[in-house]
């Protein structure tokens, strides 16, 4: 990305927080692009210490297929960028053993390589703004330079969303924005009624479910919602 293109990027997203609108004001796919990426995707830390995927390309299932699979094999570069505060970087996932779960699954996408920037707020990580190419190679010095300033001004667009709005799908909604587990967190709703489970146990179960079968956990949390499994209770 240019100068320029950086420049105008930043700017769209700080005249957004300054009209109080929020990320929904610049596509994902066009941030991708002038980033030289070819999927972006945003997640925050929800109310609950959830990492939540807010933030994609509509269009392009790759970059949530590749949250997606973080949130279910509990490891990857989001959560490792969120967990140490720091840029996360690898430049060829078909030649790593970084992370034993992810890095094989991942490879089944188009994804190669990946950046994942941490939404840092002070000395916390809010979030994290992560890029995937399809093709493997390094990220130039201002290619991270430009995720880290657009990292920093999509925080500002978060924190000026009202934060009851941030909690809840109808407040999310209302301000362009959307939950991309919403089913998820239905089906898990569900678990805790037919199973008697607190919800983050429910949640466990149903990514256990997910793993053990090989399925995306938003496949397994809509046939829960529509009857088609039926998770047993625990033996004790």
């Amino acid at each position: 990305m240019s100068r320029d293109e950086s420049a105008d990027l930043v700017s769209r997203l700080r005249r957004a927080a300054r009209d109080s609108q929020n990320l929904s004001a610049v596509p994902a796919a066009t941030a991708a692009r002038l980033l030289h990426l070819d999927a972006l995707t945003l997640s925050f830390i929800s109310s609950g210490g959830q990492l939540e995927l807010l933030w994609a390309d509509p269009a392009d299932p790759m970059g949530p297929v590749l949250e997606d699979l973080q949130y279910t094999l509990g490891e990857g570069p989001t959560l490792d960028a969120v967990r140490t505060r720091r840029t996360v970087t690898e430049v060829d996932l078909s030649a790593t053993a970084r992370w034993p779960l992810f890095t094989p699954a991942a490879c089944r996408t188009p994804a190669r390589a990946v950046i994942a920037t941490p939404l840092l707020l002070g000395v916390i990580a809010a979030g994290a703004l992560t890029g995937y190419q399809t093709t493997p190679g390094p990220f130039p010095t201002e290619q991270q330079r430009n995720m880290a300033r657009f990292a920093q001004v999509a925080l500002d667009l978060l924190l000026s969303t009202p934060p009851a709005a941030m909690t809840t799908e109808t407040g999310l909604q209302a301000n362009g924005l959307e939950l991309h587990r919403v089913e998820l967190h239905q089906a898990a709703g569900v678990l805790t009624v037919h199973l008697g489970l607190p919800i983050e146990d429910a949640l466990l179960r149903l990514r256990g479910h997910a793993y053990r079968h090989g399925r995306p956990v938003l496949d397994v949390a809509r046939d829960i919602l529509a009857g088609r499994i039926e998770l047993e209770p625990d033996r004790p």
